[in-house]
């Protein structure tokens, strides 16, 4: 992207919705580092690789993505949006089994991710995303849902509430509507 257009959504006070490969996530945290004041919102974990040069390599790419992630979890401006890992292209193999996943599937193939994601983040800057309809050839819209209620058993009310819906409307400026 030009910086000299990104610099416009910061000065009429728009954010970014950042939608990357993971291998470009320190392109991210260099672009929040230079415009601190524009708030940046991660799509889909940093968008996970796991097809081409990348297929079966999602546990040797798991500490590259996690590190990653942590340096942009650095940049208070940066938030991030948990979900979008039913799509082929992330290498979690959903599309490829015989039966449909269940929920309890998903969520230990998402968990490492996710709680990468909150732990870095924290809940005041993460937000559980749907990515349905493309999510779609991984599991099912129920499924997912069930995977994130899993996946967020232990988290207080507040966190689950922030996760759910509160960090979405502070970020999206959701609030004044209605």
């Amino acid at each position: 992207m030009n910086r000299e257009g990104f610099a416009v959504l910061g000065r009429l006070g728009l954010s970014f919705d950042a939608l990357v490969f993971h291998p470009q996530l320190n392109d991210v945290a260099n672009l929040a580092g230079a415009f601190p004041d524009t708030k940046i919102v991660l799509n889909h974990v940093g968008r996970l690789v796991g097809t081409g040069a990348y297929a079966g390599k999602l546990k040797e790419e798991f500490p590259r993505w996690a590190a990653s992630m942590k340096a942009l979890a650095a940049h208070e401006n940066v938030y991030v949006k948990v979900g979008g890992l039913g799509q082929a292209i992330n290498g979690l193999g959903f599309e490829k089994q015989a039966e449909p996943p269940s929920s309890e599937m998903v969520a230990n193939a998402m968990r490492p991710y996710v709680e990468t994601c909150i732990e870095a983040f924290g809940t005041r800057r993460s937000m559980v995303e749907s990515n349905f309809p493309p999510d779609k050839v991984g599991f099912s819209y129920p499924v997912f849902w069930s995977a994130c209620k899993l996946l967020t058993r232990g988290a207080s009310a507040t966190e689950r509430a922030d996760l759910f819906a509160g960090t979405a409307a502070r970020f999206y400026r959701l609030n004044a509507i209605g």
